[in-house]
């Protein structure tokens, strides 16, 4: 990982609860027997992650880490559903990994296409009302389900970034130099040609909000866009950058002319691709510390086709004027829109972390700590849908548990009268003549 910068964050993401179903009757004049009306919950909003193009940084998740998508309303008399809890949206830039685990397995999709859409989280189903309840039987039933709860999970998120300013420039221009005193990045810096084997990059803040990343692109020699020297595998990492800063060896140092540097170098970037050498440059005549550079500074300014305010005389070494080319840099990138990595997809299906479905009916015991554990996805569900307050939602359970063979295999697993049996986050005693309680 030494020669790229990844930009991580961990967030928390909980869809909505679904509503709760109503328990409820008709009560109208001249109606004297109405019967059960409780409408069903609405289902939890969903959290999705969303590739946006207009982000390359991960940094916004410093100040907000933990997203929670509304639940849904609860049902009401007269079989009126509760809404749909609104779904919440998390954006990200593209290129982000998203990792998980759920139910000891992880999972990774890579948000690469602008536009994509990650259902993060699902939200929660929405409870029965009473009028699901209603049998030959039972015709006043009291009972109404709670809304599942929706799926909570961490995400780790992981981003390669796509740099917003190129540095560009002949070796032992002073690229490396300038990278390490505006970032954090330690690129290697030494007086011999190609000192950076790979592209180095460093996130920049400029004030107090501004960052932008910038990739230090190993020197390019006369050539290059034939694959001479370091070549086409370098070359393409300026094609995304939306600002190029040019730093030229003002002083010379290598016996070469500063201005035949300038020229030579945008001559290679108009034949590798020609809209490269349009990007906006802003030059930056490094080694200003040296005599060699003072002499040649009113003529560089003179004679470099570029506006006089994209000319920054810097010293890398010194830190001088650096202050002054990062503000020029800042005030270029808020200029000109975000370069997208592709066509934003509007069409593309949602994508999901690929949990394979598993056929609900499915359980298994386990005796832990003391207790017996229940798990199972059908199980699990009724039981954290279940308001236990109610006897006859109680009961159902019950008659669930009997029908599935569940309180059977409980018996023969070796269950005793009084023991404590989990299922999800419920606690229930078992009594051999009143079953669970």
């Amino acid at each position: 990982m030494a020669n790229d910068f990844f930009d991580r964050a961990t967030i928390s993401v909980r869809a909505g609860n679904g509503g709760s179903g109503a328990a409820t009757f008709r009560r109208e004049k001249f109606i004297p027997r109405g019967g059960p009306n409780g409408g069903d919950g609405g289902r939890g909003g969903h959290v999705y992650l969303v590739a946006d193009p207009e982000l390359n940084t991960l940094l916004h998740f410093s100040f907000e880490r933990k997203f929670t998508a509304d639940r849904g309303g609860h049902g009401q008399k007269n079989k009126m559903y509760g809404a749909h809890g609104e779904d919440l949206v998390v954006r990200v830039p593209p290129g982000t990994v998203a990792r998980t685990v759920i139910n000891g397995v992880a999972y990774e999709i890579d948000m690469s296409i602008p536009g994509q859409r990650l259902l993060a989280a699902r939200g929660g189903k929405g409870g029965l009302g009473n009028v699901h309840f209603t049998t030959s039987t039972r015709q006043a039933p009291r009972i109404a389900e709670y809304g599942e709860p929706g799926q909570d999970l961490t995400i780790e998120l992981e981003l390669k970034l796509i740099a917003d300013v190129g540095l560009v420039g002949f070796p032992n221009a002073g690229k490396s130099t300038l990278l390490s005193v505006i970032s954090a990045a330690q690129p290697k810096i030494a007086s011999y040609p190609f000192t950076t084997l790979q592209p180095n990059l460093g996130l920049v803040t400029v004030g107090d909000y501004e960052r932008f990343v910038v990739a230090d692109i190993p020197g390019l020699i006369e050539g290059a866009h034939t694959g001479i020297g370091l070549g086409h595998d370098f070359l393409r990492h300026v094609e995304r950058t939306r600002v190029l800063i040019h730093v030229v060896d003002a002083a010379g140092v290598d016996g070469r002319d500063p201005l035949d540097d300038f020229h030579q170098i945008n001559a290679e970037l108009r034949q590798y691709r020609p809209e490269l050498a349009e990007r906006p440059q802003v030059v930056a005549l490094n080694k200003l510390d040296l005599p060699e550079a003072q002499d040649n500074l009113e003529r560089l300014r003179r004679e470099i086709p570029a506006d006089q305010a994209d000319i920054i005389p810097i010293a890398a070494a010194t830190r001088e004027g650096v202050e002054s080319l990062l503000r020029r840099v800042s005030e270029r990138l808020r200029e000109l829109p975000t370069m997208l990595v592709a066509p934003i997809a509007d069409d593309l299906p949602d994508l999901e972390w690929g949990v394979p479905v598993v056929d609900p009916n499915i359980y298994n015991i386990e005796h832990e700590g003391g207790h017996w554990r229940v798990r199972g996805v059908k199980i699990e569900r009724l039981v954290a849908m279940t308001n236990f307050d109610q006897p006859e939602a109680v009961d159902r359970v019950q008659r669930v548990l009997d029908a599935t063979g569940i309180s059977d295999a409980l018996l023969k697993a070796g269950l005793q009268e009084n023991d404590t049996v989990m299922i999800g986050k419920q606690e229930m005693l078992w009594s051999d003549t009143e079953r669970f309680t």
